[in-house]
């Protein structure tokens, strides 16, 4: 795995946000299955609704200019890869690991981590950064400094 992180171009972000539109025209309906035609030609493929989700949420993504990032759910990174996903430094990263706060093993001298266990420790701090969010919002809210819950 070379590069985790795909940069959506201009172009694929407009084909990504017309192809959205066609997709909420239509309100596809939850069904096991999918089928799904291909431009300029005959064929269809069918495809499991779950893959159909996940297909209009990387086209909304990529719609947003957004990276994309997709790989199995076993998966191990490098950490200068983990580094990428959390968009903070390797040191960083090291830092984290040495201090047990994400799990890696080592191969030779070589760290490597399970990109669930990133992705677990990255839900942990958007959880840390909401419930400190709103506590600073109730307290400027009872010093009376202008916000509103």
């Amino acid at each position: 795995m070379d590069n985790l992180l795909e940069i959506t171009s201009k172009t694929e972000q407009q084909i990504a946000r017309s192809s959205l539109e066609v997709l909420d025209k239509k309100g596809i309906p939850a069904k096991e299955v999918i089928e799904i035609s291909i431009y300029n030609s005959k064929e269809t493929v069918a495809i499991p609704f779950k893959a159909f989700l996940m297909l209009r949420r990387i086209l909304s993504n990529m719609a947003q200019g957004k990276s994309i990032a997709l790989f199995d759910s076993d998966t191990e990174v490098s950490t200068q890869q983990a580094a990428e996903l959390l968009q903070v430094s390797r040191p960083h990263i090291v830092k984290l690991l040495e201090t047990g706060k994400i799990p890696y093993r080592k191969v030779g001298s070589h760290r490597r981590i399970k990109a669930k266990d990133i992705l677990r420790y990255e839900k942990e701090l958007e959880q840390i950064r909401e419930t400190a969010l709103e506590a600073l919002a109730k307290e400027a809210q009872e010093l009376n400094l202008g916000y509103n819950l």
